[in-house]
This record gives C-alpha cells, structure tokens and sequence, in this order.
C-alpha cells in the first residue's frame, strides 16, 4: 500500500509544480503584458526558485501527507497554509538574492490564480478518483489475519474512509469474536481455503510477535497466490501519529515520535530566518533602543547593564542568556534552601524601570545576541535557569522533550499565557504541554504566527509579564 501511496505523491508534488511555474509566467504575462516580466536568461531560475519554494512549503505544512484521509475541506485550508507560506517565503529568497522586485499586483494576481488553479485541480482529482471507485474499479480486496487491537483498528480506517480505495473481506483469527459483527471467516490455518475462494489483493498480518510460527505459516501459504502481504506491527498502539520508519543497513528502524525539525533543509530554513530576521532588527532599531535602555538602567540602579544567567538550551547544552538587568544589582535568584525564586508580582528587587522592561518584555531583547550566536532561535521554549531545570526534570512529564530544539525568546506556550512565575507543578506542567505541541507541530507558518502574537501582546500588555 505504501509504493501505491508513494507513488500517487510523487503524482500529486509534479502535477502542482507543473502548475505553480505555469501560474507564475501567466501571472506576469497579466500583469507586465507583452513586455517580456523577466530577461530569458533569469526564466529557469526563477523557475527553480518557485518550485524549491513551492515544495518546501507545501511539505512544512503536510499538503502531501495523508491525502486518502481527509475530505476537501481539510485539503484546501492546508493549500491555502502552504500558499501563505509559500508567497513569504518567495518573495523573501527574491529580496535577499537581490534578482527580481516583484509589483504587489503581481502578487496578488499571482496568489490568486494559484489558489484558483491548485484548488480546482485538487477538487477535480479528488472527483475522478470518487468516480471511477463508486463504480467499483480502482479498489483492493483486503483480508486482515488478526482481530486483535491492531487488526480492528486497521478494519475501522477502511470502513470509515471509503475513498480510501480498500474492500474489506473478513479476519481470520484462532477463535471468533463475537465484536466481530459476523465479519469471521475462520481460523488462521484456513487462510489457504479463504485464498482459493475469494478474490484477495491484500493481505493484512495484524498479530502479536509471539505468532511468529502463524505468520511464518501465513507469508508461506501467500507466496502460492498473487497476493501482497503486509505486517502490521502489534506495538503500532505505542506510536505517535508523528512516528516515522527508516531503513538502517538491512534493518527497518520505526522512530516512535520524530518532528519536523528534524530534517536538515528545515533547520537551515530557520536558523537562515533567525540570523535574518536578528540582523534586520539590530540595524534598524537595536543600534538606538539599546543605548537608551542602557542609560535608563544606569540611571535607575547601581550595577551592570546586562544580567547574564546560565540557561539550558538544546541537547541540555549549557548556555549563557543575556538580558537586560531588572532587579538591583545584589538580589540573588536562589533562596536560603537554594531553591530557585522565581520572579512575583510586586517583587520588592525589582527596579522601576526593570519594571517597565519586564511589561513590555524589553528586557528579553539581548537574547538576539544568542540567536546570532546560533545558541537560541527567535521561537521556541523558553530557556530556563539551571536551578528550575534541576527542580523540575524529575517531576514534570516530557520536561526533558522540550531540549530536542533551540529554545527561543518567544514560544507557543507564552503567547497562550504561560510564561513568567508558576505557582505550582500544574503550571509548569501545562506550560511545557504546550512547548511539545510546538515541537510536534512545528512550522515556519506557526513561528510567524507566534511572532505577530508576541508582537501585539507587547503592545497590548501581558498580564502575566512581570
């Protein structure tokens, strides 16, 4: 079932960008008219930029992934993602190449046919597809060995999504099952008589790994009959809807969770962001904002500009965070029992003009200087100070998970409303639930999106930022 998959997506990835390059030059025809939009010479490259672009994007978002499994609707609010992204992401690989100024009517003429003309395509395919399987062509016969947990939850993925192409026939298990609805055929040894019987395309191996002798038996008898044979796991109920198999020498390696930010050319793409993004700010605001935020602290309270406190960041690498001091110069952040304080509200070391840093979460902004120095990312979890991590490591689920990536200034949890003190274990808790959601479901739509929440939860005020 996989190759047919696979090979319906790399179907799916050239119909697309056969069509995203012939929107491209038909948008740029609308709107430079006869006038050739680009020299000849820049045709292929731009062309190689758009569909590089296109792919990318369409992959962050997963418009390629279980397309059988999902209706249209869900279908299309993904392409609108993949296009949002795919249209920042263009235009910004233009700008920093220096190639081409592209006219904000080209844009929008050329969002908008792109949209028109990938949409009307997905709905067409997916109607021919509904068509030709409504009058019974196009489907495979599917016999699942095992009723166990695994086996029943591969039957109900069939029954539930008929656009999926698959007839169910029946199980074969050692005993019947009354749950089974009637859908019994036999016992496992009949697997032969069943074969000879009824037309059977596939064969599902649903058992436990102590049925070897059973499964030996079943792949033997398949091997008479025109039939594909495929293993379903009995441990599959251990894995996350992220997991991902990979092949090492001769051996099939099931990761049981992965994430995005695994793959190189999605690392690069951040870190390239960062390191844009953290320079395009220091030239045009830091070089002033800085200065006079040093003179404010300076003025206010005795002691040093910048506070600098170990943090942990990815892999539980040590790292140095800079920010801007906002408490007076000789409080500590580790109580008599050495337990880390936690900043409060109305925390008497805190400065007043600490305290205006802190609301507008000013005092975060040295921490650029780690983005650039490749120790933190613009979003992901917050850091935190070695004592807190020490303190909760031990106590709180999946604490540990969330050093798979760069931590970052700003985070999913913080713009839900978790950042600053935690009271309690069930606000740490909740807190790092939803830094593994960023890490599960990252992509670079969502860093975006955080950022523009970050930006106006610091122009509204935050108040939990203190």
């Amino acid at each position: 079932m996989k190759t047919y998959q696979n090979q319906f997506t790399i179907f799916r990835i050239f119909i697309d960008l056969v069509l995203i390059g012939a929107v491209f030059f038909v948008s740029a025809f609308i709107v430079h008219g006869r006038e050739p939009a680009f020299h000849n010479a820049q045709n292929i490259y731009i062309l190689i930029v758009v569909g590089v672009v296109w792919y990318m994007s369409a992959r962050s978002v997963g418009l390629y992934d279980e397309f059988r499994s999902r209706d249209f609707s869900i279908e299309f609010v993904v392409l609108i993602k993949s296009l949002t992204i795919h249209l920042i992401g263009f235009v910004f690989v233009l700008f920093l190449l220096k190639e081409i100024v592209l006219t904000r009517e080209f844009v929008l003429v050329y969002a908008s046919m792109s949209l028109f003309v990938l949409g009307g395509e997905k709905f067409v395919q997916r109607y021919i597809i509904e068509q030709v399987r409504l009058r019974g062509k196009n489907l495979r016969n599917v016999l699942i060995v095992g009723a166990g947990y695994a086996g029943r939850k591969f039957r109900n993925s069939i029954k539930k999504n008929p656009h999926f192409g698959y007839t169910f026939i029946g199980y074969l298990d050692e005993k019947p099952r009354p749950i089974l609805n009637g859908e019994y055929l036999g016992r496992i040894d009949d697997i032969e008589k069943v074969l000879a019987k009824k037309h059977v395309d596939d064969v599902i191996i649903a058992l436990p790994p102590s049925s070897n002798n059973s499964i030996e038996r079943v792949i033997h008898i398949c091997e008479n009959y025109p039939v594909h044979v495929r293993i379903i796991p009995d441990y599959v109920r251990f894995l996350s809807p992220k997991f991902r198999m990979s092949m090492f020498d001769n051996f099939p390696v099931i990761s049981v969770k992965s994430y995005t930010l695994e793959e190189l050319h999605w690392r690069f793409m951040k870190r390239v962001f960062d390191i844009v993004f953290s320079s395009a700010l220091f030239l045009l605001l830091f070089w002033w904002l800085f200065p006079f935020i040093a003179l404010g602290i300076k003025l206010s309270s005795k002691g040093p500009v910048f506070f600098k406190q170990e943090r942990w960041g990815k892999n539980n690498e040590r790292i140095v965070c800079y920010k801007f001091r906002t408490m007076v110069a000789s409080s500590t952040d580790v109580d008599e029992n050495g337990k880390y304080r936690q900043a409060t509200k109305d925390d008497p070391r805190i400065t007043r003009i600490g305290r205006f840093l802190r609301e507008t979460n000013l005092d975060e902004l040295p921490q650029f200087i780690n983005v650039l120095r490749g120790e933190m990312s613009v979003v992901g979890p917050r850091p935190h100070p070695t004592p807190l991590n020490l303190e909760s490591k031990n106590i709180i689920q999946y604490y540990m998970r969330r050093h798979l990536v760069k931590p970052g200034l700003t985070g999913w949890a913080q713009v839900n409303g978790f950042r600053g003190e935690t009271k309690d274990s069930r606000m740490m808790q909740k807190r790092i639930e939803y830094d593994i959601w960023y890490i599960d479901n990252w992509s670079f739509l969502l860093d975006l999106q955080i950022i523009i929440f970050t930006a106006l939860r610091m122009f509204k005020g935050d108040p939990m930022a203190y």
